[in-house]
């Protein structure tokens, strides 16, 4: 399975951007998107943002689960005090991910015992589900620390490398 993690400031401006892969099963923790889909999961995860802001006030919670689905991707949000939103896109299989051509039925997945009992043989489920709240709580964290720098301003980029380690720690950790 292959992720690509955003955070989405109050003006819908990325502040930060990651994508990786899977480290449960043996995987390498390596994203597996083909080349045109690193501009598409720019444009799917704001379109999702359309959908958080029409979830957001009808949920007390701040993670708000899987609030969009486009093709075989999976979006999931978290939502800060401060109205950042943490969007992560979730794709199964990015290799069969037609994104050129409208698909009209889902792609066959050959299913094994062995791939049952992986995490990311369905992002649907509760495990599925619980493992990405747990990874959006723990990057939550870390954004806290980060934004309490005196120099930090509101809506700007983060670049910070120890940022990054941490996001991808936590990937492993959970995902």
């Amino acid at each position: 399975m292959s992720y690509y993690f955003a955070i989405v400031g109050t003006r819908d401006n990325p502040l930060f951007e990651i994508d990786f892969g899977t480290s449960k099963g043996g995987a390498d923790g390596v994203a597996r998107f083909r080349d045109e889909a690193k501009h598409m999961n720019q444009f799917i995860v704001h379109a999702a943002i359309d959908m958080v802001e029409e979830v957001q006030w009808h949920n007390k919670e701040l993670y708000l689960k899987k609030v969009d689905s486009y093709q075989n991707n999976h979006i999931h949000c978290l939502l800060t005090g401060g109205n950042i939103k943490f969007m992560l896109l979730m794709n199964p299989d990015p290799t069969s991910t037609p994104y050129s051509t409208y698909q009209t039925s889902p792609p066959s997945r050959p299913s094994t015992a062995r791939q049952s009992t992986l995490l990311a043989s369905n992002p649907t489920a509760p495990q599925t589900e619980d493992a990405v709240r747990q990874f959006m709580l723990e990057v939550y964290e870390a954004w806290l620390k980060c934004i309490m720098n005196p120099f930090y301003q509101v809506n700007q980029a983060v670049t910070s490398p120890i940022f990054r380690s941490r996001v991808a720690t936590a990937a492993k950790k959970y995902l």
